[in-house]
């Protein structure tokens, strides 16, 4: 997606050797480009039968929302933080930040997911693919379906990619990061 390449050229700043700092992206959100991010995805998975989309708390949720607005379906947030209201029929799998460097327990209702369900899982990242892997692993606890796993960014030099299509899920970035080089992205070609 030329749109969203443009914006990691001008705006990404590259962190050691493998963090990429986006802020359009992970705190001051820019919803005209989520909103064009939701949109190619939708019409990506349009013919699909997308009865969900799931996303992670916190930085997966704007594009997760504006895909589910294009596809008219509902949204789930996998939440990190447990709180009192949640207190029954909860699935969890435990999650590994690359960025952060730590584990956390996310969480959905199992309510809100069915055995009908086709879902588009949809991030902001993707490095390791811990975050997908533990979503899924949600997801098909609930007896629903993973349709796809869409990706606004991945980190095609880290191994997130290969662990989620060994495991037959199919993966759909749209930009697709292939190393970073005297502090500049260099880009590889993306899936849409």
């Amino acid at each position: 997606m030329k749109l969203l390449e443009d914006r990691i050229l001008n705006d990404g700043d590259v962190l050691g050797e493998n963090i990429l700092k986006l802020t359009f992206l992970t705190h001051q959100v820019d919803f005209e480009l989520m909103r064009e991010i939701g949109k190619v995805f939708a019409e990506k998975f349009k013919d699909t039968g997308i009865t969900k989309v799931v996303a992670i708390e916190a930085s997966g949720i704007a594009p997760a929302l504006y895909a589910t607005e294009a596809l008219d379906v509902p949204m789930i947030f996998a939440k990190k933080a447990k709180n009192i209201t949640m207190n029954e029929g909860i699935l969890t799998a435990e999650v590994y930040s690359f960025t952060k460097q730590v584990t956390s327990t996310v969480s959905i209702a199992s309510k809100f997911l069915t055995p009908e369900d086709k879902v588009l899982i949809v991030d902001d990242f993707l490095a390791n693919g811990q975050a997908a892997k533990g979503l899924i692993q949600i997801i098909e606890e609930a007896g629903a379906h993973v349709e796809a796993v869409g990706i606004v960014i991945e980190k095609s030099f880290q191994d997130g990619r290969a662990l989620l299509e060994e495991a037959s899920y199919p993966v759909v970035s749209l930009a697709r990061l292939e190393r970073f080089e005297n502090g500049q992205v260099v880009f590889k070609e993306a899936d849409i």
